[in-house]
């Protein structure tokens, strides 16, 4: 982002730490309370009662860490609450598979939960849309008895894939029956599948839902050589979502989530950066601290994959996600 110059097209506010209080619009005290005592090591029946353990091992400052993690959050939903920014962005957020009172999935905190809760203060319908290869299970969890939220995620649904959570008969409890909407996906997802399912489903939503305001959570997980997923996205796809969400002309917070690919994950949210900036970038990257990281083509552009696309029932799923999305409940 900086390599590009892409930072005097933006206005960049310095974070401020998520308070105990902001923290605990969703977590729970105890777990919040833990958070404070955890070191390095891990040897307490306390540690794995609160998740802590093979993917998301303690750290030594970790409450000061996801502190400031959920302020990044925080600090952009004020852009939106207070009108001083129709798109706010923190890369560093997206963290959405952290329960209430647990860590899960490489996330010690649900930053996105506890900024839809602020956000909500404002706008109260919120849209949340999950790009990630991963189910966004947190999220959907915090919100699937309240029609005021709808979640939708888009992910890879196999047989022992994490976390195993996102069919399609996931669809919310009670008051919010129809409102947690899941898009399981197959191996080899090309560009063109996820452009129709953007046209065909996440269009319908929103025209069905009508939000106050849109979440966004951008994991580059998703793309072609990731070495956690195997999809054949490109950042090109997961541009064309972005443009047009942007063309609903609503408050919107755009955060990143999984990449395990450094390097991919870097181009894909520069490229984004740009999308929501309307600047276009020559394909040729710049110079810079970590441009060998690059190599060897040293492109902003990433070649689609050649995975077998296993996705032959997509017709079917869009078909059976929109029967539920004639559902989504009246406001009244």
């Amino acid at each position: 982002i900086q390599a590009y110059n892409l930072l005097p097209h933006m206005k960049c506010v310095e974070s401020v730490p998520a308070s105990e209080e902001q923290l605990s619009s969703f977590h729970s005290q105890s777990y919040i309370e833990y958070l404070k005592t955890v070191d390095s090591v891990c040897d307490s029946e306390s540690d794995l009662e609160f998740g802590l353990g093979y993917d998301c091992p303690p750290l030594e400052g970790l409450y000061n860490m996801v502190s400031r993690l959920a302020g990044g959050t925080l600090t952009a939903v004020k852009q939106l609450t207070s009108k001083r920014a129709q798109v706010a962005i923190n890369w560093c957020g997206g963290w959405h598979h952290a329960q209430r009172d647990e860590a899960e999935g490489f996330c010690y905190v649900n930053d996105i939960v506890v900024g839809i809760e602020e956000l909500r203060k404002v706008f109260p319908y919120v849209l949340y849309i999950d790009f990630d290869i991963h189910h966004g299970n947190g999220v959907q969890n915090a919100y699937e008895y309240t029609k005021r939220v709808l979640t939708l995620s888009l992910h890879k649904y196999e047989p022992g894939f994490y976390p195993t959570t996102g069919s399609l008969t996931e669809r919310g409890e009670g008051p919010g029956r129809y409102h947690s909407i899941n898009v399981p996906l197959s191996e080899g997802l090309t560009d063109a599948n996820l452009c129709q399912l953007f046209d065909m489903v996440v269009t319908e939503v929103k025209a069905s839902f009508k939000p106050d305001a849109v979440v966004l959570q951008c994991g580059a997980d998703c793309l072609v050589g990731d070495p956690v997923g195997n999809f054949n996205l490109t950042p090109s796809s997961l541009g064309y979502c972005v443009r047009n969400i942007l063309s609903w002309k609503l408050p919107t917070l755009v955060l990143g989530g999984g990449g395990y690919n450094k390097a991919n994950t870097a181009r894909c949210w520069t490229y984004l950066t740009a999308v929501i900036c309307n600047v276009k970038l020559p394909d040729e990257i710049p110079e810079n601290p970590y441009f060998s990281e690059y190599g060897p083509g040293f492109d902003l552009e990433i070649t689609p994959g050649a995975q077998p696309n296993l996705n032959h029932n997509i017709n079917e799923i869009i078909a059976s996600v929109l029967k539920d999305v004639q559902n989504i409940q009246d406001r009244s």
